[in-house]
């Protein structure tokens, strides 16, 4: 039995591999031209074929995706942030996300022939190596909450492979959301880990995916003296909604 059930989860690994393929390969062309409309215009247009292939994808694949908003949505830009448990986080952040989006990513890999375009176009690329450059960074973010985009981060900045429902948060996220006075939206992918594993394709599997949209949390008027009491309240937030939907050992103090 031990056996025949590696093979059906190899080929339904493989069927998932080969889906994931075919429709990234029918949309590159397209994803390619309305790159060159610039990094708003052409990125937000690009998001829209990355989610067509989500759409496509998660179903196909039996994965079951449910969205459950715990305050109405807003219009105006904010900054999503999410916990980080699985590689699947980035696709199903595709999916279910509000448009227009922008996650944050390496900027080194905007060098990359023809990928750097589209991927250039996907995120705000971010830099930390000088001060220059970290400048630059701040000033594209400024730029995209200017255009009504908002900011997808993962406060943990790895993901998490402990028993704990959350990591400890690094500062940065939250220092954005200070210097750009943007409200920041907590956002829960509650059983990405379960569907997919680090680095374990082979543990891919259907079932639910449920992304849970926390109430927003305002910064106006906060300075970055308040960055170490917005980060625990934020977190504390996360933690407290992830209990309710699975089963964790004992709260950690952070």
């Amino acid at each position: 039995m031990g056996v025949l059930l590696k093979c059906l989860q190899a080929l339904y690994s493989l069927y998932a591999l080969i889906i994931w393929l075919a429709i990234m390969f029918l949309i590159l062309p397209p994803i390619v031209l309305v790159s060159f409309l610039g990094k708003v215009k052409g990125g937000n247009i690009v998001f829209y074929f990355l989610r067509f292939w989500a759409h496509v994808w998660f179903p196909a694949v039996g994965i079951i995706v449910k969205k459950k908003w715990l305050s109405p949505r807003t219009s105006e830009p904010c900054i999503y942030l999410a916990n980080h448990s699985s590689y699947l986080d980035a696709a199903l952040a595709v999916k279910v996300m509000p448009l227009p989006f922008r996650p944050l990513g390496k900027s080194e890999l905007s060098k990359i022939p023809l990928f750097g375009l589209i991927y250039s176009r996907s995120v705000v690329p971010v830099d930390r190596k000088t001060a220059k450059s970290r400048a630059q960074s701040m000033r594209d973010m400024l730029y995209m909450i200017r255009k009504n985009v908002s900011l997808l981060i993962f406060p943990e900045g790895t993901t998490n492979e402990t028993e704990q429902p959350l990591l400890p948060f690094h500062s940065g996220a939250f220092r954005i959301a200070v210097e750009t006075q943007t409200q920041i939206r907590p956002v829960l992918y509650v059983d990405n880990h379960a569907r997919l594993a680090k680095i374990k394709f082979m543990s891919l599997n259907p079932g639910p995916c449920r992304v849970v949209f926390l109430p927003p949390v305002p910064v106006a008027g906060l300075t970055m003296e308040d960055v170490p009491q917005l980060k625990k309240q934020v977190r504390q937030m996360m933690e407290e909604e992830l209990r309710k939907y699975r089963n964790y050992p004992a709260l950690q103090v952070i």
